[in-house]
């Protein structure tokens, strides 16, 4: 009896073994019914010469936005070697709070078994978030930002490079399309989670200069991420401005927020929605002709270029981070455009791809929805 309690305690402690030695990439905060690796920030995964070290994305908050980018990111974890090489790649979903963010950057300097970090920053304008990101420097970890970086102003040398859209350019995209979809212009209100964010700053300031002098904001109204507060915004923005023409959601889940509300109150056909990055409702809704646009950004790209470029930095691999910036120290040269695409309803738009910029991908949604399955991808 004593012999089988040991040898039931012996076959216990390798099947813990065996899960701790298996896969390397992970997101520790999937969204239920979504099937990933279960790697988590706890202690990492081991290997025969010991504990790996840690590749860290950190996003600003949960929305399915995120989705796409875990799965960037945990694709280059497995494309890149990384158990092999000595590296866990771990993806912590952020909840749009920056006292949240400061405690998680704390906790990842406290650590000894981080080597980099890739953060999209929740506010561009709080001096705490670069502090910590220098002091993660400071101790040796590599550190980028990835969808929404800091005040490039004061806080640039805080991190290595960002990885993203440039939030400026899509701005205007959007703009533009504004103005080809209502020629004669309008009151237009902007919602999005943290006003200060970079990213928020940037597109609405580019929307403003896509759409031009005919076009005048209302309102912009921040929500703090919580989707229930962006649906009470858009209802009172409506009460408050009866004469608005253009609803424009400027975080991925405000889109689907704004159409919610539109279809309660009837009021489609009075207004134009465009709006930021593709979640899976959005794409439905356009399928309903229930959106005029969307300028789509690439989160996967985010989470994969993201930890491709800390593991180089990691391991000193001048060649792929001479590939991917080929002109760091030189102004601007920190930028690593992970690319922009504009979506149309298949049928009745007015927009087209001589609108818009050269880099901008111009798709019809059933194209579109074709290069998610490609990637299999949900949304973007």
């Amino acid at each position: 009896m004593r012999f089988g309690s040991c040898a039931a305690l012996r076959l216990s402690f390798g099947v813990v073994l065996l899960g701790a030695l298996i896969g390397c990439g992970g997101d520790s905060s999937a969204p239920s019914g979504r099937t990933s690796p279960k790697a988590e920030l706890g202690e990492p995964a081991t290997s025969a010469s010991g504990k790996l070290k840690r590749i860290i994305v950190l996003t600003n908050g949960n929305a399915p936005f995120w989705d796409a980018g875990a799965a960037g990111a945990n694709d280059a974890a497995k494309e890149l070697n990384c158990e092999a090489e000595g590296f866990q790649v771990v993806v912590e979903r952020g909840e749009f709070d920056v006292a949240k963010q400061l405690n998680k950057l704390r906790q990842y300097a406290g650590a000894t078994d981080i080597a980099g970090v890739a953060l999209s920053v929740v506010d561009a304008e709080n001096a705490a978030i670069p502090r910590e990101m220098a002091r993660l420097q400071k101790a040796g970890i590599k550190v980028v930002t990835i969808d929404s970086d800091v005040n490039r102003e004061t806080a640039r040398d805080s991190r290595f490079a960002y990885l993203g859209t440039d939030n400026i350019v899509a701005g205007r995209e959007l703009g533009t399309a504004a103005k080809t979809l209502l020629p004669d212009g309008g009151k237009y209100v902007t919602f999005v989670g943290v006003k200060t964010a970079a990213n928020a700053k940037e597109r609405i300031g580019g929307f403003a200069e896509g759409a031009g002098e005919k076009f005048t904001s209302a309102e912009n109204l921040g929500d703090g991420g919580k989707t229930d507060v962006a649906r009470v915004n858009v209802r009172e923005a409506l009460n408050r401005n009866a004469d608005t023409k253009v609803l424009v959601g400027i975080w991925s889940y405000n889109t689907p927020a704004i159409i919610d509300i539109v279809k309660q109150l009837n009021a489609r056909e009075k207004l134009k929605i465009v709006g930021f990055d593709a979640e899976p409702q959005a794409i439905a809704f356009m399928g309903e002709g229930m959106l005029d646009v969307m300028v789509v950004q690439n989160p996967h790209q985010m989470g994969y270029q993201g930890v491709r470029l800390l593991k180089a930095l990691i391991q000193n691999d001048e060649k792929v981070v001479k590939e991917m910036l080929p002109d760091h120290g030189s102004p601007n040269g920190d930028l690593y455009d992970t690319g922009l695409k504009l979506i149309v309803p298949n049928e009745g738009s007015p927009l087209s791809s001589e609108l818009f910029g050269k880099k901008t991908e111009f798709l019809k949604l059933d194209a579109f929805k074709e290069w998610l399955t490609k990637y299999n991808l949900t949304g973007s």
